[in-house]
């Protein structure tokens, strides 16, 4: 009889810690609600968030999932759902700011302006901005490339940092836009650009999944820090601690090593070729000392 008295105090109990989480923050109430966790992903940003078989996968994809468990764990909702709903550069900041994405998991770098209406996790990538041109042509520095035709991706940071760039050093480029990294690409495979300027670790899976990878060559030197976070909704410091914690937690277990080594160092799909892309020292400070800092001097 007392058995069957503490059942029903023991659910009222988990209910009413479930409740007072969810009033705690907006996206955890909206998450306890409905029961679902919206993931926005990208389709073709190799290796972070991108489509296998029409399922979502990637390095950014994996980290979010590691948060949704922290996020069932809170809420006491190990039965909450994943939705996954695409996203661009146009669009991710307005899916996450209207609340229509809880999380967008992708390749989004952190920055003061964006800041203003999305927040960041700490910083779970740290890329770098960099050139791609195809081997034949010779080009082996920016300052080579004057009066050329050069192309990056619309709505991202390194298309703002090539004009700057451009304007500095009066290098009289010809900028164009593709709408994604698939089209930058394909403008320079048929020969419409002769350099792609885009983040190094997204132009390592771009070379990698292309025709004739041995015909392109990327610069080592840097344009600019690019340090990539996951999108959440401004204003809810309660979510933004879940979604941190389940980070550094990894971070702290070495687990990201693990990550890292599935996304970066073994062959992936779906073509399982291997990126080969090391570890960078600014990554592997950032996971000594976790920020989430949109100052590129943080990670030099």
């Amino acid at each position: 009889m007392k058995l069957k008295t503490l059942l029903p105090v023991c659910a009222v109990l988990a209910s009413l810690s479930q409740q007072a989480a969810a009033q705690e923050s907006p996206t955890l109430r909206k998450i306890a609600e409905t029961g679902i966790v919206t993931l926005g992903f990208r389709d073709k940003s190799i290796p972070f968030s991108y489509l296998d078989r029409q399922r979502p996968v990637g390095y950014s994809i994996d980290i979010c999932l590691r948060v949704v468990e922290a996020v069932r764990t809170r809420l006491k909702q190990p039965d909450v759902e994943v939705l996954f709903r695409p996203a661009n550069s146009a669009n991710r900041m307005a899916l996450v700011a209207n609340g229509i994405v809880d999380l967008e998991c992708g390749s989004t770098t952190n920055t003061l302006d964006r800041q203003k209406s999305v927040a960041f996790s700490v910083t779970t990538f740290v890329a770098a901005n960099s050139l791609v041109s195809k081997r034949a042509s010779g080009f082996q520095s920016l300052v080579q490339l004057k009066g050329q035709t050069v192309v990056s991706t619309a709505g991202g940071t390194p298309i703002k940092g090539l004009l700057e760039l451009n304007r500095s050093l009066g290098l009289d480029l010809r900028i164009i836009a593709g709408k994604d990294n698939a089209e930058s690409f394909d403008l320079l495979e048929t020969d419409r650009a002769v350099a792609f300027a885009m983040d190094d670790a997204l132009l390592y899976g771009l070379v990698a999944d292309a025709r004739h990878p041995q015909d392109y060559v990327i610069y080592g030197g840097d344009l600019s820090v690019e340090p990539y976070g996951i999108v959440l909704r401004k204003d809810d410091p309660v979510f933004k601690k879940v979604v941190d914690d389940a980070i550094i937690d990894m971070y702290r277990t070495g687990a990201i090593a693990q990550l890292y080594r599935k996304w970066f160092l073994a062959p992936i799909p779906p073509k399982q070729v291997t990126l080969n892309l090391a570890m960078s020292p600014a990554l592997k400070k950032l996971l000594s000392a976790p920020t989430d800092a949109a100052d590129p001097a943080a990670y030099r």
